[in-house]
């Protein structure tokens, strides 16, 4: 296994020498920006992103069971990515790949310090896991999060840090982990921010006080509706 994609006839090594090439043609300053855009830039943007969804969230929930089931699903965002970098522990130890540069001469490696294996990506895998968590939540937002996914992925090759295959391999892996435990995860966290949100200290977090507050007017209203209904039905 620790052979895979050693070969330079091989595709995989191929695109790694096309998109890797890339980075010597081109200037100093964009090497660094994608450098920093790849190593850390994608993943605070995709945090961001899932904080931005949440804010939106809060503001417009309806009831507290929709509220509670919406920021749920955005909670698991960064659990999924979490549990998949765990789940690629073993993965990385079994297929035990170098990095590339370990192995093919001439790439221009953007980031040094790198002595771990190479398959799958952690960046990758993270970044994918997030966004996909996050187009179940919202697609609008899940979209643009898969988006920042491929450049990460495509960051990682350009810095000659990973295979493309690492890359798919992360993005397969981010993937399945998102959708697969996503129903198991809606069943636990659920009923735990519905807790939350009835809390008069640290509901704010499922529900702003402004979502909570027009919620608890349309009650009062309906309730009175109902009440003048009754008194009209009574007088007739």
């Amino acid at each position: 296994m620790a052979g895979l994609a050693e070969s330079g006839s091989n595709p995989d090594v191929d695109l790694l020498y096309d998109i890797n090439g890339l980075a010597k043609d081109a200037p100093h300053w964009f090497d660094r920006v994608v450098e920093f855009v790849g190593e850390y830039g994608l993943l605070l943007a995709m945090v961001l992103l899932v904080l931005w969804c949440w804010a939106g969230v809060r503001r417009r929930a309806g009831s507290g069971e929709e509220a509670a089931s919406s920021v749920a699903a955005l909670v698991w965002a960064p659990l999924a990515a979490g549990i998949a970098v765990l789940v690629n522990v073993p993965i990385r130890g079994f297929v035990e790949r170098p990095r590339p540069f370990r192995t093919h001469q001439g790439l221009d490696v953007l980031v040094s310090g790198k002595t771990d294996y190479s398959f799958v990506s952690d960046h990758a895998t993270l970044t994918m896991a997030m966004a996909v968590a996050l187009f179940v939540a919202h697609r609008g937002f899940g979209l643009v999060g898969i988006g920042l996914a491929l450049l990460e992925g495509f960051c990682r090759v350009y810095m000659g840090v990973h295979y493309p295959t690492d890359v798919v391999g992360g993005f397969a892996l981010g993937t399945a982990v998102a959708l697969l435990l996503s129903p198991l995860a809606s069943a636990l966290l659920t009923p735990l921010l519905k807790a939350v949100e009835r809390s008069p200290r640290v509901g704010g977090l499922v529900r702003s006080r402004s979502a909570r507050l027009a919620t608890h007017d349309a009650v009062v209203a309906g309730a009175r509706r109902e009440a003048t209904a009754e008194d009209r039905d009574l007088a007739a």
